[in-house]
């Protein structure tokens, strides 16, 4: 695999994405659905959704892709992938509905179970970072791309936190940390806060799907990070039925066993 490459064009999809996404929230209006979940569903998911399929079809014909908006493939038939794409076309819905601009397009190429190419494209917020296995993690910001790098642990905390989604076991965890500041972000932008050097630990005490963390997961290693189950192993992709992800902790280089705060 040609990475330096792939991440490249893995890039322009994204925030050709983002700008389908744009033009729906620019709009004066926009409907908005529910999923059997009850989470939201947009046009804008839709349009993102099918632009970045198409376009990684045509980018590697060979890699399957498994989309947010479309996972309902049967896990006797993905239990065969070695290596495929992960997508979720709009991460942070609710924050979209809301206008905040919190919401984030995420692309990641998965092989043999991890995460070795990941995009975030925040396309409100005018951001992407972006990061293959082995190169080194980068941010676009205001027209110009510089690397990026996790900080050593400090004191007070820098707490990242979800805006719609209350983890109901967070306030024990915050008070066993000692002392913090604690900050609220929507979408999986706050794993990107980490891998910048601009937080500490974001803490996921509540549920999420693959396709929530798998791009920003090799971001925030490549940064010289750690994206870890609450048992402090790697989270792992692809192994099992379901989609879900058990609790996670993604934190800066210095190694440290956040599970011993939990209750």
């Amino acid at each position: 695999m040609d990475l330096p490459n792939l991440l490249h064009a893995t890039v322009r999809i994204a925030q050709t994405a983002g700008a389908k996404i744009m033009a729906v929230y620019n709009a004066p209006d926009f409907a908005v659905e529910h999923k059997a979940d009850d989470s939201p569903l947009t046009a804008a998911d839709m349009a993102s959704h099918h632009h970045i399929v198409d376009a990684l079809t045509a980018l590697t014909p060979q890699y399957p892709v498994l989309s947010e908006e479309s996972a309902s493939l049967p896990f006797s038939e993905r239990s065969q992938w070695q290596t495929y794409w992960l997508v979720d076309p709009l991460d942070g819905t609710r924050e979209f509905v809301k206008r905040n601009g919190e919401f984030s397009t995420l692309i990641a190429l998965i092989h043999n179970h991890a995460p070795i190419l990941g995009v975030v494209h925040a396309p409100a917020l005018n951001e992407t970072w972006f990061a293959h296995q082995g190169g080194g993690a980068f941010k676009y910001m205001h027209g110009e791309t510089f690397p990026i790098s996790t900080r050593a642990t400090g004191r007070p905390l820098k707490v990242m936190g979800s805006k719609s989604h209350r983890d109901p076991i967070m306030p024990q965890f915050l008070e066993r940390i000692g002392e913090h500041e604690y900050a609220v972000m929507g979408s999986i932008l706050k794993a990107c806060r980490v891998a910048e050097g601009s937080a500490d630990i974001y803490p996921r005490l509540g549920l999420t799907s693959e396709w929530d963390t798998a791009a920003a997961q090799i971001i925030v290693e490549e940064a010289g990070g750690h994206f870890t189950r609450t048992d402090m192993q790697p989270l792992r992709y692809n192994t099992k039925e379901s989609m879900l992800n058990p609790h996670f902790f993604v934190f800066g280089k210095d190694y440290h066993d956040w599970s011993q705060y939990l209750v």
